[in-house]
This record gives C-alpha cells, sequence and structure tokens, in this order.
C-alpha cells in the first residue's frame, strides 16, 4: 500500500453465490467489477449531488494482482484511495481483504480520465475535485 494521507474509503459486502465459477471460487472477473463498485461508492460518497452531472469518469488502464481466492458467503472489504492526478487522470489504489482474517486477496491500480460529460473529450481535474478525492471530510 503506497505511504500517502489520502483519503481512504472502504465498504464490506458478501460474496454472492452468482460470483462463483467452475473452479469453486469467485472469477477474477468479479474482483474487477468490485474494483470499480468501490470506486463508484466513493466518488459518490464526496462529490456533491448537485456537481454529479458536471463529471464523467472512464478508465483507462486497469492493472489487477490476484493473490488469494474468495468463497460464497465470506466478507470482503473493499478499500480505495486516489494517489497522482495529473492533467485529465487520476489514479485510483484498491486492495480488496477478507474480513475475518484481513488476507490480502486483490490488489489493483486503475487509471481513471476525466471527461467532459457534453463533448465526452477529457477535461483537466480542477484542484476542488482533487481535493475531494484526497481530503479526508
Amino acid at each position: 500500500m503506497p505511504d500517502s494521507a489520502a483519503f481512504r474509503y472502504s465498504h464490506e459486502f458478501q460474496v454472492p453465490v452468482a460470483a462463483i465459477d467452475a473452479l469453486g471460487h469467485a472469477n477474477n472477473v468479479e474482483y474487477l467489477r468490485w474494483v470499480q463498485d468501490v470506486a463508484g461508492a466513493h466518488w459518490l460518497a464526496i462529490c456533491p449531488p448537485e456537481q454529479r452531472g458536471r463529471y464523467v469518469w472512464v478508465v483507462r488502464e486497469h492493472r489487477i494482482r490476484y493473490r488469494q481466492p474468495s468463497f460464497a458467503g465470506e466478507s470482503l472489504r473493499a478499500t480505495t484511495w486516489v494517489g497522482e492526478t495529473s492533467g485529465a487522470t487520476s489514479v485510483r489504489h484498491t486492495r480488496i481483504v477478507r474480513v475475518a482474517d484481513e488476507a490480502l486477496l486483490c490488489e489493483a491500480e486503475t487509471t481513471w480520465v476525466l471527461l467532459d460529460p457534453g463533448s465526452g473529450r477529457p477535461v483537466r481535474v480542477e484542484a476542488e475535485v482533487v481535493g475531494w478525492l484526497t481530503e479526508k471530510e
């Protein structure tokens, strides 16, 4: 985990039966979905409702490392925080752990690009938005 004072956002959830693949554990695609889910939840927690229509984030790149499997019914915690923000891009880090033993199951780094919702073109991340992403409320 990078050494950073950035605001960390976490949420817990249970592995649903629908996430289990032929090998008997959560499919890798589900981890990617959970990485995106916690990023979205974090954004909704920090962006004022009246401002949400001004911003659209899209993924440029995911880098994900799977450490251990998870199984149906297990409680997991996804924690995310934003690292470097430059120009129109922002790098978000995510860790997923099993709540019962704090075992690290997955680490991800995602590069997000901020778009103008009208034109669909990249726009610079404003200082106000950087503040929302990196400062604890």
